[in-house]
Order: structure tokens, then C-alpha cells, then sequence
């Protein structure tokens, strides 16, 4: 059933490129997530037009495609299209009986209970007390009118801008590894050994940039940014020297919140 679904997913963002070429205007995917965003990686081939990512900020997680055609890709304002996508703000009504332990299950649970599809809600941000929450445009003024409850807390919903979500928070740690082939890096990451880590890139678990690698020497640039599944986020930001014994000094970035 897993692997019906994917082919369903190729070919539903293969359809979505053709449709784009054949009117000759900018279509959108809904939010994909990690996954979903492999997936198109693997049929780049069959893409029949230039395309874009955006999930609202940076480093957005779950993320729309832009499938942009050739003649539009020349036409910067065209290819500049602001994507459907669409920041809310929900806080509680009455601050002194909010609940502080309001998780991102809480606002994601809240709303599904609305019946709102998993793929028109990008991510969820949280920072005292305030939710935030990336959303097609389509849905946005539904969200407003009828989100008035997160777990036991009462809230109260507004349209902002999307450079008002708080800014990605990282948590910098140096240390040394023996090489910097993906085996090595993610062990480090994630406080695994070595095999640990290959068993977990060998199961696909492993993203790199949005891509599944299922290579253990695959080397690590800076820049990239490492996914483990079940383990989190990181950007590898590269290596700063040697030891004597000749083992790599690096720096990784993990997300946080």
C-alpha cells in the first residue's frame, strides 16, 4: 500500500508539471513533507518545467512545489510569485489561564479535529504562548473563524506577516569524527555508533537535503542539511582542522524547537 501511494505521489507532481507547461501558468503542490519531497527529487527526470520550494520561511520543513513554466522562468516577477501560503497567529484569549505545556501535537490535533487536510498545513511554530501556523491561503479565513480551542485554552486567531514567526533556533556542537562520510557524520549526530548509523541510512532514514541516501560513504558538504528520522535535524557546517592523530574536527548545527 506504502509503495502504491508513492508512485500516486510521483505521479500526481508529474501531472501537476505537465498541467503548468500545458497552460502556460504557475501550479502549486499542497504542503509535502520530507518524504513527499524525495519522492519528487526521484522524478526530476520527468519534470517538464522549472519549479520552486517554499514553505513560508527558512528552513521551512514542510514545503510547497511551484512548478514554473519555461517561458515564465525568463519573466522574473512571474517566477517571483508569491506562493499560497499563508502565516496565522493563534494565542490565548485570557493569557493568565493558558495552558504552557501546549505542544505541536496539541495545535496539529486541534486542527485535525476541524477536519482540515494534513497536506494544506505547512509547519507550526510555538513560542510563548503563541502558535504559529503555516497554511494554504484557501483555508486560512476557515482556520480564523473556527480554531477558538487548543487542548483546554481558549484562542484567538490573526492573519501576520510570514517574517514575524520566530527565526529557527540552533543548538551549535563541535566535536571530532573520523571522516566526513555520512556514516561518521550522523553517528555523531544522533550519539551512535558507527553501525548504528549505517542500519539507519540503509533503512531510508537518512535524508540529506530532502534526498534518501542510502550510501554510508556518501561524503557530507557544508551546508547540507541532515535528516534522521525518529533523531531530528542538523546542518552539517563543515570542518575546522585536524588532530594529531589525523581525525576531523566538525561543527554541526541542530535544530531546535
Amino acid at each position: 500500500m506504502e509503495q502504491q501511494e508513492q508512485i500516486l505521489t510521483k505521479k500526481r507532481l508529474i501531472d501537476l508539471s505537465r498541467i503548468a507547461d500545458r497552460k502556460g501558468a504557475i501550479t502549486f503542490s499542497n504542503f509535502l513533507n520530507i518524504n513527499e519531497i524525495d519522492l519528487f527529487h526521484q522524478v526530476l527526470a520527468d519534470i517538464e518545467t522549472g519549479y520552486r520550494l517554499s514553505g513560508g520561511y527558512e528552513f521551512a520543513e514542510r514545503q510547497m512545489i511551484a512548478f514554473i513554466p519555461d517561458a515564465l522562468c525568463y519573466n522574473e516577477d512571474a517566477a517571483e510569485q508569491e506562493f499560497p501560503i499563508v502565516c496565522l497567529r493563534f494565542y490565548p484569549a485570557h493569557l493568565k489561564f493558558a495552558d504552557s505545556s501546549i505542544s505541536h501535537r496539541d495545535v496539529l490535533g486541534a486542527l485535525m479535529h476541524l477536519g482540515v487536510e494534513r497536506s494544506r498545513i505547512g509547519d507550526i511554530r510555538i513560542k510563548d504562548c503563541n502558535y504559529y501556523i503555516y497554511c494554504e491561503e484557501g483555508i486560512s479565513e476557515y482556520l480564523l473563524a473556527s480554531l477558538d480551542k487548543v487542548k483546554h485554552t481558549t484562542v484567538k486567531g490573526e492573519r501576520v506577516s510570514s517574517s514575524v514567526c520566530i527565526e529557527q533556533s540552533f543548538q551549535t556542537v563541535e566535536g571530532v569524527v573520523t571522516s566526513t562520510r555520512l556514516d561518521a557524520i550522523v553517528a555523531f549526530a544522533v550519539k551512535k555508533s558507527r553501525s548504528q548509523a549505517s542500519a539507519l541510512i540503509h533503512s531510508q532514514k537518512v535524508f540529506v537535503n530532502a534526498c534518501t541516501k542510502d550510501s554510508n560513504a556518501c561524503e557530507c558538504k557544508p551546508g547540507d542539511i541532515i535528516s534522521v528520522r525518529g533523531f531530528g535535524k542538523f546542518i552539517f557546517a563543515g570542518e575546522h582542522g585536524e588532530t594529531k592523530k589525523g581525525r576531523v574536527k566538525i561543527t554541526i548545527k541542530k535544530y531546535m524547537g
